[in-house]
């Protein structure tokens, strides 16, 4: 039994179960938003600022986040820079060996709609989002570090707002405590 049906059934237990399950909640939910680790994709001048931002002015080490080189470890992936056709093959690969919940910031004018690149060139993408979901929009050319700490905290404020998941037969199903479940004939 994983874990977190053996928290469902511990908060069952309580008289309406809903404060439990929504302390644990908030507790699964700041753990997660506290020691997010990102995935950086530095492709252009804007991996400049992702360095400046990890490094000890602005020290993203005090968020939680962490730098990893693989995408079975990271929680974030922060697309920084020109993303070019031949790159996007590979950046939608990388997102997909990422494990569940994943989040994406795309970072500068040119991963968010091609910048001044993407109508002079035939080789650029416009826009990331083109080939994977983008949570968080960082604008700019380059965006300061300031920018991306704020892009950082939106995305622990997403984090702090969902809603507990349960694993149930190797799939993810989430827990709904107020809404009645759709007839099988309508999922």
């Amino acid at each position: 039994m994983g874990v977190a049906a053996k928290g469902a059934e511990i908060a069952e237990r309580f008289p309406g179960g809903k404060i439990a399950v929504g302390t644990v909640d908030r507790i699964l939910n700041w753990s997660r938003a506290s020691s997010l680790w990102y995935f950086l994709f530095g492709l252009a001048c804007c991996a400049v600022e992702l360095m400046c931002t990890g490094a000890s002015r602005y020290d993203f080490d005090r968020l939680g986040m962490i730098f990893r080189a693989s995408p079975r470890q990271v929680d974030l992936m922060i697309v920084a820079g020109t993303v070019t056709y031949k790159m996007a093959e590979r950046i939608k690969v990388l997102y997909e060996q990422m494990a569940e919940p994943r989040y994406v910031i795309a970072m500068g004018s040119c991963a968010i709609s091609g910048g001044g690149f993407a109508y002079d060139n035939y080789s650029v993408l416009r826009g990331v989002d083109k080939i994977i979901p983008v949570d968080v929009y960082i604008p700019g050319c380059p965006p300061r570090p300031e920018s991306l700490m704020h892009g950082c905290l939106m995305v622990h404020k997403l984090i702090r707002t969902e809603k507990i998941k349960e694993w149930s037969a190797g799939k993810m199903s989430e827990v709904d405590l107020g809404e009645k479940p759709y007839p099988a004939h309508m999922k």
